[in-house]
């Protein structure tokens, strides 16, 4: 299968000019090179079963090649621990191979969000185990807290938790980042990471974006001078949507159908529906623009 290219320039397309896309060779005569190579894994879904934590490794090992300068994790790290009758030994036999994966890459910078699927909440005592919940997963995969931003080479980024009442913020995130973004400098790039898309056209297929997407685009549109990407996974879906000058880019899954070959519905192996098993790779340039670029690994 070809890659799937997705060049924009935020600011002609706010012009309304149509653009085709950029070719490398093109970009390199133009002397134009990005501040920011950036790669999105989403939705590895690790377990020890089946050879996973191998065939994982080995796909990562793919997208080290193109030497990012530190990785974004769209969440749902591990297979499942939020599920009903899951046992404290399977969640922490997850996190073990987690473990494994995320040593491939010990000697790079990886910013991870919170999934669906990370947290354990079937515990028998909540306020004795520490396991329980969304600390226990900031803990395992090195976050500063369940949200929180930073910057890198002029750009700013954002990552939320949307794991609250149907896919949403809550009022004190929501509250934080509003207060984040009127903090930053006028014209300051930004990118928002969160785990469910904010925007998309899957949510007709299998639902699953943010309930708060109004409130969140009527925030955006605030600050539209710098909200230029917001970056998400859940879906399993490589989904595109542009909206009031915000590029929302759904990146398909690491783990495709969760590791196994597919269903009828499957388009090919390991597919979910069209989507094959991939990753991504964004440049992020220095006047906003940014390219981001899906490798199927079927």
């Amino acid at each position: 299968m070809n890659r799937r290219k997705f060049l924009t320039n935020a600011g002609l397309v706010s012009a309304g000019i149509g653009l085709p896309a950029v070719s490398s060779a093109e970009e390199k005569k133009m002397g134009k090179k990005p501040v920011l190579t950036v790669a999105h894994i989403t939705d590895v879904h690790i377990r020890p079963e089946e050879d996973v934590p191998s065939r994982a490794i080995d796909w990562l090992k793919i997208v080290k090649k193109h030497q990012p300068d530190f990785y974004l994790n769209g969440g749902d790290s591990i297979h499942d621990a939020s599920y009903e009758g899951v046992t404290k030994d399977r969640v922490i036999a997850q996190w073990e191979v987690w473990d494994q994966f995320r040593d491939e890459i010990k000697e790079s910078e990886v910013y991870s969000c919170i999934g669906n699927h990370d947290p354990w909440w079937d515990v028998a005592d909540k306020d004795q185990e520490p396991m329980y919940g969304k600390p226990y997963v900031v803990e395992r995969l090195g976050m500063p807290s369940l949200y929180y931003s930073f910057d890198k080479n002029g750009w700013h980024f954002i990552i939320l938790d949307g794991n609250h009442e149907g896919i949403s913020l809550g009022e004190v995130q929501m509250n934080w980042l509003e207060s984040d973004l009127s903090q930053l400098a006028a014209n300051t790039p930004t990118l928002i990471m969160s785990h469910f898309p904010i925007t998309s056209i899957t949510n007709a297929l299998v639902g699953g974006q943010h309930k708060d997407h109004k409130e969140l685009k009527k925030l955006f549109y605030q600050h539209k001078d710098k909200v230029r990407v917001c970056l998400s996974g859940h879906q399993h879906l490589l989904d595109r949507t542009w909206y009031n000058d915000v590029h929302y880019f759904c990146n398909g899954s690491l783990s495709g159908f969760w590791w196994g070959d597919g269903d009828k519905e499957s388009a090919g192996k390991q597919y979910y529906l069209e989507t094959p098993p991939g990753y991504a790779i964004l440049k992020l340039y220095e006047d906003g623009q940014v390219e981001n670029e899906y490798f199927p690994l079927r």
